[in-house]
């Protein structure tokens, strides 16, 4: 059974609304826990590629990225969980794990059940919440991995289109 219905959830997927790049995170995180998303990355096998600036290399321990001196560009790395959906993580901060998804790539239930499985992986992994909320607008979650029941659910009321 799917965690979100496309009907009731598309206006949440809408880039005009959202953003076409809405904020994901994890909140309350650590250096193991980006460690631990490195980790699931890899013993998933989704294709990825790290980058510092335009270098593309070896995918580091997270404690290494995250104790580049401040004024280091801010690495990144593309996760590819299915062919044509792609989640960009950018190393911000070691408290919260930050990355962006293209609402344009998450059209309809096929690929909206790519992405609450995405999410749902992470939040399994973590035993955290995953929450994505507009575009610039992180106080404002509009869905989320939700620990306690292990699905991805609503957070706000879908807006009427």
């Amino acid at each position: 059974m799917a965690d979100l219905l496309w009907d009731d959830v598309r206006c949440f997927f809408d880039p005009d609304l959202m953003g076409s790049l809405p904020d994901l995170c994890v909140p309350d995180a650590s250096v193991e826990d980006w460690q631990a998303v490195l980790d699931l990355v890899a013993t998933r096998r989704w294709r990825c590629q790290y980058s510092e600036g335009e270098a593309v290399l070896p995918v580091p321990q997270a404690e290494a990225v995250l104790a580049r001196p401040v004024d280091a560009e801010c690495p990144n790395m593309r996760v590819w969980p299915a062919d044509e959906v792609l989640a960009i993580f950018r190393f911000l901060d070691d408290e919260v794990i930050d990355f962006d998804v293209d609402l344009r790539e998450l059209q309809g239930q096929e690929r909206l059940d790519v992405f609450c499985g995405f999410l749902r992986e992470i939040g399994r992994c973590l035993g955290k919440p995953v929450l994505m909320a507009p575009e610039g607008d992180y106080d404002r979650p509009v869905l989320g991995f939700d620990v306690g029941t292990d699905r991805v659910v609503l957070l706000a009321e879908p807006l009427a289109m």
